[in-house]
């Protein structure tokens, strides 16, 4: 069995991605910080805002509304479980 290495295993996972959602049409290359210091400050620079605009408009709002809606999820059991909020149940 061949080693790959760090970068064999991280484009064989962006293969997978891909290969497992086909509108996934946006394949990232990571960028190891060593080859980035060697790089001119422009070069880095738009690497820098290409990892920020795939932050900040792409993982962050898909983990945003993860952990809305696995809240909701939990309140909904748990309403389904134990009934709704509010006084109990008169007697009379």
């Amino acid at each position: 069995m061949c080693s790959l290495g760090r970068e064999g295993r991280i484009f064989r996972a962006i293969v997978a991605i891909r290969d497992w959602n086909p509108m996934i049409s946006l394949v990232v290359r990571e960028v190891a910080m060593s080859e980035l210091v060697h790089k001119d400050p422009r070069s880095r620079r738009r690497v820098e805002l290409l990892v920020f605009l795939i932050l900040a408009f792409g993982i962050w709002p898909l983990v945003a509304v993860g952990v809305v809606g696995g809240y909701g999820f939990l309140v909904w059991m748990f309403q389904i479980v134990f009934g709704p909020p509010g006084p109990p149940a008169s007697l009379h």
